[in-house]
């Protein structure tokens, strides 16, 4: 039984009748030969007059019916509490019974009241038992067998790193949703493009991530057309002003939190509101380096980027239970337009700090993204892949 298909009052039993064989192999296996037990003229002399079963055989049964009924297969049976109330003797037919009383979510658990009763419905044992509902790990579904699982949502793919990573994707036959906020025009620019030379399916949507009724709107179009949407690149950022500390308003940093930290929210939490079902899947957001390393008067974008990588380890523990991976990408100093005030004198100093002797291209990052959207991946979440040549390390 899996463990989201077993309900609180489940029920299961079993029958066994107790013979001198079940004696004789119990003590066999467990050196108890106890006279009581085993020799009818010792038993005489008691006040059972009779000898007694090990009680610990009727119980054993218990193991049984946890093992083969409820849950089955994959049980593990880690606590037992047990009260023995009558004695139990060769002849008796005890009926074991187990119901399900709890379930335990964090620990994948069950709680049993479990129960022994005899031939003549008297309760010989009673008691309560705690299972974990262990299950098989099957291979992952290969990515070509999972239906949609090629189609990507990029958001921002008007960008440098959107595009670069729409070039990637569909070189690599991935069909893409295109989100972007103003530029239609280099959208279907794109579009075209990547349909013309690479024979994929692309979609273009424009939605403001911000807006939760956007969000949701653009979730709908992805899925309809993905059939079901597994991969989701949050790539989307905006204008990157330097703003020295004595001129920032907080709409300053509002801004930057609304595209980088609310956005991938409303999507993570819209991705899995439409596909409650879903049991894999890779969510990629880019970071930056600045933060590792901050630069002077990008204060907001620095709080944002930071606030997003916080956001994205606790995205990755919660939403594990969907199969879902949540990871970062952190570029340095990238050569796209967000970088158009950087002077060349400056990105040659950066370049020459760097190990690598350069700075990165957006095709860089977009080949570090594909691979955490590739099943090379499937074991990594929660972590930043750092792409700067070296120049932080970490």
């Amino acid at each position: 039984m899996k463990f989201e298909d077993i309900q609180v009052g489940d029920k299961a039993q079993i029958t066994h009748r107790i013979s001198e064989k079940d004696i004789e192999a119990f003590v066999k296996l467990t050196g108890d030969d106890n006279k009581l037990h085993t020799n009818k003229e010792y038993a005489a002399t008691t006040s059972f007059k009779k000898p007694v079963a090990h009680g610990m055989i009727s119980a054993s049964f218990i193991s049984t019916l946890i093992g083969t009924r409820i849950p089955g297969d994959g049980a593990l049976w880690y606590e037992q509490h047990l009260e023995f109330i009558l004695p139990v003797r060769v002849g008796d037919e005890i009926t074991v019974q187990a119901e399900v009383i709890k379930k335990i979510d964090r620990l994948h658990a069950i709680e049993l009241k479990t129960e022994i009763f005899n031939q003549h419905k008297q309760k010989v044992i009673g008691g309560t038992a705690k299972v974990k509902v262990t299950e098989q790990l099957l291979p992952e579904k290969k990515e070509a067998e999972s239906n949609g699982s090629k189609c990507t949502l990029i958001t921002g793919s008007t960008g440098g790193i959107g595009t670069a990573l729409a070039r990637k994707l569909a070189s690599l036959g991935y069909d893409l949703i295109l989100q972007y906020h103003s530029n239609k025009e280099k959208a279907l620019q794109l579009k075209n493009e990547l349909e013309s030379t690479y024979q994929v399916s692309v979609y273009i949507c424009q939605a403001d991530i911000s807006n939760e009724k956007e969000v949701l709107e653009l979730l709908h179009y992805a899925i309809n057309r993905a059939g079901s949407l597994q991969k989701m690149v949050h790539a989307a950022t905006g204008p990157l002003p330097a703003i020295s500390f004595d001129r920032l308003e907080w709409t300053d940093f509002t801004q930057h939190l609304d595209v980088h930290v609310k956005g991938l929210f409303l999507l993570v939490k819209s991705l899995i509101g439409l596909q409650p079902e879903i049991r894999y899947g890779k969510i990629v957001a880019i970071s930056s380096q600045v933060t590792d390393q901050p630069s002077n008067n990008l204060m907001p974008y620095t709080t944002a980027k930071s606030a997003m990588e916080g956001l994205v380890k606790s995205l990755a523990l919660d939403v594990a239970r969907y199969g879902l991976r949540v990871n970062m990408v952190s570029p340095g100093l990238t050569d796209t337009d967000l970088n158009l005030d950087w002077s060349e004198k400056a990105k040659l100093m950066v370049a020459s700090q760097t190990p690598l002797r350069r700075i990165a291209s957006p095709e860089d990052i977009a080949n570090a993204i594909q691979f955490l959207l590739s099943p090379d991946s499937d074991f990594i979440t929660g972590e930043t892949l750092r792409v700067n040549g070296g120049l932080i390390m970490k």
